[in-house]
């Protein structure tokens, strides 16, 4: 009896198991395998959640603006453009220094995001990598009116990136400590700011300056380096190409450099500091004056509440008596030759340097428009961002290094020469600038 209970049972079981399998095969051939089953599925949950439909597009947004914006301002951005286009927007969002990394390994990848931020330093490599878009076909090809964009970085004539918001850096000074020295003009020269230099670090024993000149991270050579060398009108290129071999205007800013390090007025551990490293020092009340970006207005409010700080323009060499330059760095955009999604990428880009949103962005992110025909409303901004904008309107915007080959490395090759001649293992600056140009002009062969 039990034998033949199990005997039926087993039956049973083998019948089941039959039937599962016929039912399964009938699945498969009304609809594919399993695989193509759980997409569909996928693609009805996207369905479910909007109004879109199988042809629904997704671009992924890779940049650091996110991190640096006050929080959600980027996605309420973003999202005014998928509610005009229907096209949805993945924010990848990281710190400068990941987005960096991130973008690179896509690029050699071939699996950049479709939208990226951009330092203006990377779009060479970018471009004659052939990872980013030709943005100037994408204009073209739209009909974009590209006389309402402030600047277009190129590279052999065609635009691969477009700044969106610019930040200025100008000349921070601690009034404070000039107040304890004693000293009450702000210095217009070179050799004037010399003396305060000398008289702060005589009078309190805090340094006069500060730059950065850590070659692991050599953006001190654009920034707080040549920033003096564009205020005083002067210029590291001829045409494009290195110009440093017997530019008299380089070998006096060289010279000045050394000289406050002579003088024992720059804050102490320069090859080894970053930027960050810069604004601890100044936010600390331990550096008279730094060259450092807008950007970190709200930063060193927020360390320093009580420090009296404010903004001046970049002394210059004697008898310079022209429109000085001010160092500009941007967030830039551009869009991934890779990418499966060009049009609509051009679309959210487009969007972006649309003036209102363009305005909306800037006032958000401390900066100035990438749009000339935007109107931030800066009603509500801090005095010191005004008084900033104000310097920044009566300068050149400049910034050299943007759409060079290899920007970063031209800058730490530079900072390495400029390390040698300050410790004095190179004699003369004229020396030093003839080194460093035959060793860019490699990058540009």
């Amino acid at each position: 009896m039990k034998i033949n209970n199990f005997y039926n049972k087993g039956i049973l079981n083998i019948l089941l198991i039959v039937l599962a399998v016929i039912t399964l095969s009938g699945c498969m051939g009304s609809g594919g395998d399993s695989e193509s089953i759980s997409e569909t599925a996928t693609n009805n949950d996207n369905e479910s959640n909007g109004e879109g439909d199988n042809d629904e597009v997704t671009l992924e947004f890779q940049q650091w603006w996110g991190v640096e914006l006050p929080d959600g301002v980027l996605r309420e951005i973003v999202d005014g453009f998928t509610e005009e286009t229907g096209i949805n927007v993945e924010l990848l969002s990281n710190p400068y220094a990941d987005t960096k990394t991130q973008i690179a390994a896509g690029a050699a990848a071939s699996t950049m995001a479709d939208v990226v931020g951009l330092d203006g330093a990377w779009v060479y490599d970018f471009a004659k990598q052939g990872s980013i878009a030709n943005l100037s076909t994408l204009m073209d090809d739209s009909g974009y009116d590209q006389s309402q964009l402030s600047d277009q970085i190129q590279v052999d004539g065609n635009t691969f990136m477009i700044p969106v918001a610019n930040f200025a850096y100008p000349m921070y000074v601690n009034m404070d400590i000039l107040e304890e020295a004693g000293i009450e003009d702000i210095p217009e020269t070179r050799s004037e700011f010399t003396e305060v230099a000398n008289t702060v670090y005589s009078e309190t024993g805090k340094a006069g300056w500060a730059i950065p000149l850590s070659t692991e991270s050599p953006s001190g050579i654009q920034n707080n380096f040549m920033s003096w060398l564009w205020a005083s009108g002067g210029s590291m290129l001829d045409n494009g190409q290195p110009n440093l071999t017997d530019n008299s205007d380089l070998i006096d800013t060289v010279e000045f450099m050394k000289g406050l390090f002579d003088a024992g007025v720059v804050a102490p551990g320069a090859y080894a500091m970053k930027e960050a490293d810069m604004v601890e020092e100044f936010t600390n009340g331990r550096v008279a004056f730094m060259i450092d970006s807008l950007a970190h207005l709200n930063t060193i409010q927020e360390g320093a509440p009580d420090m009296n700080f404010d903004f001046v323009p970049v002394p210059v060499q004697e008898g310079f008596s022209g429109e000085s330059g001010m160092d500009v760095a941007n967030w830039g955009i551009g869009v991934a030759e890779n990418s499966e999604h060009k049009e609509e990428a051009w679309q959210l880009v487009e969007y972006m340097m649309s003036p209102e949103v363009n305005a909306e962005l800037a006032v958000y992110a401390n900066a100035f428009p990438g749009n000339a025909d935007a109107d931030p409303d800066y009603s509500d901004a801090d005095d010191l961002f005004l008084k900033a904008y104000e310097l920044y309107q009566d300068s050149n915007p400049v910034n050299e290094f943007t759409g060079l080959p290899t920007s970063e490395e031209l800058m730490r090759t530079f900072a390495e020469q400029l390390q040698l001649y300050i410790e004095g293992d190179t004699g003369e600056a004229s020396e030093m600038l003839s080194e460093t140009q035959s060793i860019w002009e490699e990058a540009f062969e």
